[in-house]
């Protein structure tokens, strides 16, 4: 059973570690950089490869543009920025002259969801996997923690094409391993259960974890699988545990309308239709405040998990 340990750093720092490390063993892949690489990270690739490191100020479109021209001739690309900035301001520049023609540019886009709290709605990019996984080629792969975040850097430099990772603003918890494997279209169930499956990623992983503790004293057993792999997803380890559990609740830190809670409803309904729910912003936005105050107002923190689990088992015919 996996247990929650404080994280030292967030999974954005640890994205751009791993980059910088790779830096050494690549020499021919670079960074771009839309103005905020002391936040983003980057600038520790920037520092150590100057040569190979563009910041293009704020202006991301055109960001997207010259990543795409260096693509273009062949090179692995990295575009770093915040969520809203990089799925909103530059996503027609994204679509078109990166996606339409496959390129490899990978984008390193922080401050995912509600965990840039304290920044306010300005930076907080609920609306982003709705928009990444509607465009054609893009992956769309979501860290939990420092390992994962590492691991998945590799992940996305290997997969052809845009790939696009949402990462968080400050560290939470670590819950995996260097022996952990990640991989395109994977997950993790990193809890066993028969009465229930709940579907997360980022940092809704560590609410169903606490929830799921605290549902264990009444005797209520639920499976939790990390689906870090958004686009695509696992539609194997999905299938298996809900043909046990028989029900389904995916929650995640991103508005309920067109997240993953939609893709894998539809799922279930064309593949096996199970008793279902799904927890995210409902259609409004968050606000400025503490981290653990937003997601407990906005219906995703381990509180709400621990009621709707409990309603969907009842409407299940069980406790």
């Amino acid at each position: 059973m996996m247990k929650l340990s404080k994280a030292d750093i967030a999974t954005r720092q640890a994205f751009s570690e791993r980059m910088l490390e790779y830096g050494a063993i690549d020499k021919n892949f670079v960074v771009f950089e839309a103005d905020i690489g002391y936040s983003t990270y980057s600038y520790l690739f920037g520092d150590a490869y100057p040569e190979r490191y563009f910041n293009m100020g704020i202006a991301e479109s055109n960001t997207m543009a010259a990543a795409a021209g260096m693509a273009a001739e062949g090179r692995t690309v990295i575009v770093c920025g915040y969520g809203v900035f990089i799925t909103m301001r530059a996503v027609e520049a994204m679509r078109t002259f990166i996606c339409y023609p496959n390129l490899n540019v990978k984008f390193l886009s922080s401050h995912g969801g509600v965990t840039p709290a304290v920044d306010g709605v300005t930076h907080q990019a609920t609306e982003d996997i709705a928009i990444m996984t509607t465009l054609p080629n893009m992956k769309v792969l979501a860290p939990a923690d420092t390992e994962s975040a590492k691991k998945i850097f590799d992940v996305a430099i290997k997969t052809p094409g845009p790939v696009f990772i949402r990462l968080m603003r400050d560290p939470l918890f670590d819950i995996y391993s260097k022996e952990d494997t990640f991989e395109i279209a994977g997950s993790k169930t990193i809890r066993e259960g028969k009465d229930l499956t709940v579907v997360t990623y980022g940092d809704i992983v560590f609410q169903a974890l606490e929830a799921a503790d605290e549902l264990k004293k009444e005797n209520i057993s639920i499976e939790i699988i990390d689906m870090y792999s958004i686009k695509p997803f696992d539609k194997k380890n999905l299938l298996s545990s809900i043909s046990k559990t028989e029900a389904l609740l995916v929650v995640e830190d991103h508005q309920k309308r067109n997240g993953l809670g939609y893709e894998l409803s539809n799922f279930c309904l064309k593949n096996k239709p199970v008793i279902f729910d799904n927890l995210g912003l409902n259609d409004t936005f968050a606000e400025s405040g503490n981290y653990y105050k937003i997601i407990n107002k906005y219906g995703i923190s381990k509180k709400q998990i621990f009621n709707k689990v409990k309603e969907l088992i009842y409407k299940k015919g069980g406790k």
